[in-house]
Parts: C-alpha cells; structure tokens; sequence
C-alpha cells in the first residue's frame, strides 16, 4: 500500500465531507469543492478521519489510494485555510491592478493584457509589482498562477518578467568580445 494512503485526513470542525458513490463534497468556510471516485479506491469515515486504501492489490489501486488521500486533503485545507500563490513583476514600467475579479497587467505590450478570475478566486496588487492569487481549490489557483506567468516569463539575461515570489532565476553572462 502507498505511504501517502496510511495516514488519514483528520477532518477539522466546521467542515463537512458528504459522500456518494461517484463523488465526495468538501464545504468549509472557504467554499464548496467536490471530487470524482474512481472504484480502485475505498474510502471509510471512522469518526472524523477519512482512510484510503486500494480496492484491490494492483499497482494502479495502490497509486490512487495515496493520489486521492492527498487530494481530499487539499480540498480539506483549501476550505479551512485556503491556498495562494504570489507573483512579482521585475521590469521598468510593469505594472499589475486588480479591480474586483479582473486582473490588469501592463508588462510591455503595446497593449494591456486582462485577466477575468473564476468563481472562487480572489486577486490582490497590494503593491503594483505584486500580484496575490488566494482560492480553496489548490488546482485553480496553480494553474492560474502559471497562466499569469507565462504572458511574460522571466528572460535570462536581466531576470525582467513576472515570476513566483520564491523563485530564483539563473541569470546567464553576456556575450563577451
């Protein structure tokens, strides 16, 4: 059996875990998420912990016993404490705003680039090179941290773009005559 799968997700209070034989639903404080089953994994609520184990003894079961603890376990804590992601812009004149659910970047184009925020997601600029992506679903708030950074990566040469804010970039030497 996976590592992963041996420990059990605690389930805190205010939060409530509903299951059905295609789906469990997480709803805490922060939001609603909910997960779709896959019959290789069994699932058992033993008084406010949730165990994993595998259906059967194949190596695919085994994986997702341990892929799926982790998972609920994600959305347990996304609803309790939530996720979030930082980004910082390096480069003259770049600049982010936030204004309710869009995100409005200026990083060199001759145009501005807009960001319309999903359901759930909430985006922050408390300074204009900062940008602070907070949400319950931690998918969501990955996948849209790296959509933001991915319209301006960071260059080798002088490290200007949007990058994460604990991410250190190589920066390469000039050519030389």
């Amino acid at each position: 059996m996976s590592r992963v799968a041996k420990a059990n997700v605690t389930i805190p209070a205010g939060v409530d875990v509903s299951m059905t034989a295609e789906s469990i639903k997480v709803k805490g404080k922060g939001g609603d998420l909910s997960l779709a089953l896959n019959n290789l994994v069994s699932i058992s609520n033993n008084d406010g912990k949730l165990s994993f184990a595998p259906a059967n003894d194949s190596r695919e079961a085994d994986a997702l016993a341990g892929t799926f603890r982790q998972l609920v376990n994600n959305m347990v804590k996304g609803v309790t404490e939530g996720f979030e992601k930082k980004l910082t812009l390096i480069g003259v004149g770049y600049k982010a705003a936030a204004q309710g659910s869009k995100l409005n970047l200026a990083v060199g184009f001759s145009h501005p680039v807009n960001f319309e925020m999903p359901a759930g997601i909430t985006v922050a600029t408390p300074t204009p090179t900062e940008i602070v992506i907070k949400g319950a679903d931690r998918q969501v708030v990955g996948q849209l941290a790296a959509e933001i950074r991915a319209v301006r990566p960071p260059e080798p040469y002088k490290g200007k773009g949007i990058r994460y804010a604990n991410e250190k970039v190589v920066i390469k030497e000039t050519k030389k005559k």
